[in-house]
């Protein structure tokens, strides 16, 4: 049997280092990362989602593609960087609770999942975007990427909450 005792040791760490201490015994620090968390959440799956449903025809005939990728990723991406910031220092005061949970799997796969397709979007079909803009409907690579950003990053924030209880 393989041992993996090392794995909840190197989390008792970082939460007995110096800086999870700080989170943890720090008056309010907590709640006021945990809002900030849902702040970028809000600003990183709200617009996310608004292009995905673009991309699956919701205004296809009136604003391009293009035009709703220019203006809500850059929102989407500063509200990665407060998701990503705000939840590495919450998790650095709580990290063995939350590493040991049945939820943080879950919630890293599927990260990782909406990274990939991000990627694979944008290196894919998006590089085609000018043929089907405006007006014309959505290729199904499109629309599926769609599909997995919307349930990934939706699949995302019910992980996180489950990480809470």
């Amino acid at each position: 049997m393989m041992e993996t005792s090392w794995f909840p040791e190197f989390l008792t760490a970082i939460e007995r280092s110096g800086f999870g201490e700080w989170v943890r015994l720090t008056p309010h620090l907590y709640p006021i990362l945990m809002s900030l968390h849902v702040v970028g959440i809000a600003l990183l799956v709200g617009p996310a989602i608004a292009v995905d449903l673009r991309l699956l025809g919701v205004a296809r005939n009136v604003v391009p593609v293009t035009v709703v990728t220019r203006y809500l990723l850059p929102i989407s991406h500063v509200g990665f960087a407060i998701v990503a910031l705000t939840g590495l220092t919450m998790f650095s005061g709580v990290a063995l609770t939350v590493g040991m949970s049945s939820a943080a799997p879950w919630k890293l796969g599927l990260i990782i999942l909406a990274g990939l397709n991000i990627v694979t979007f944008h290196g894919g079909i998006y590089r085609t975007v000018r043929e089907w803009d405006l007006a014309a409907p959505t290729p199904i690579r499109a629309k599926t990427a769609a599909v997995v950003s919307a349930s990934t990053w939706t699949g995302v924030v019910f992980a996180g909450r489950f990480l809470a209880y």
